[in-house]
């Protein structure tokens, strides 16, 4: 005799098979883990995607107090958008967490990252009544803070 084959849902409520996980606790899960993060994005920049990038490598990591000297103290051009974005993002950290001090080395830069922007095309007159073409790139600038009491322990 052949067995009868069980659906899905008497293989879950038997228990063999497990069901199906909700989008709305992996959703709830992703926002409890982003609870202390808070950041702040620069849109376009006129500084090219790669020389903002070698500020951002800078300080990727770093608490935000020795970030912010970093960068009063490097020559690039990237260097004084990317302190005002950062002074951004703590004032955004502060209004999110009302009455609460940033404590010494407690907020650091968790993500920081640079995107393409648009690119506005020129022209540059050449010789023998030719064109070359002049890209003159942005760049959009993310940072994200977060604080550091979980790695404590």
């Amino acid at each position: 005799m052949a067995e009868k084959k069980l659906t899905r849902k008497e293989k879950v409520d038997q228990q063999i098979e497990k069901g199906p996980k909700r989008k709305r606790a992996a959703a709830q899960a992703m926002k409890d883990a982003r609870a202390n993060e808070v950041s702040a994005t620069l849109r376009n920049s006129t500084i090219a995607t790669r020389k903002m990038r070698m500020v951002i490598d800078l300080i990727r990591g770093m608490e935000v107090e020795h970030a912010l000297n970093v960068l009063k103290f490097t020559p690039k051009a990237g260097a004084a958008p990317v302190r005002k974005l950062l002074l951004s993002a703590i004032a955004n950290w502060e209004a999110k967490n009302e009455g609460v001090r940033i404590g010494e080395g407690e907020l650091y830069i968790s993500g920081a990252y640079v995107n393409a922007g648009r690119t506005l095309k020129r022209f540059q007159p050449a010789p023998q009544g030719r064109a070359h073409r002049i890209r003159k790139r942005s760049s959009h600038v993310t940072l994200i803070l977060d604080t550091k009491d979980d790695f404590d322990e």
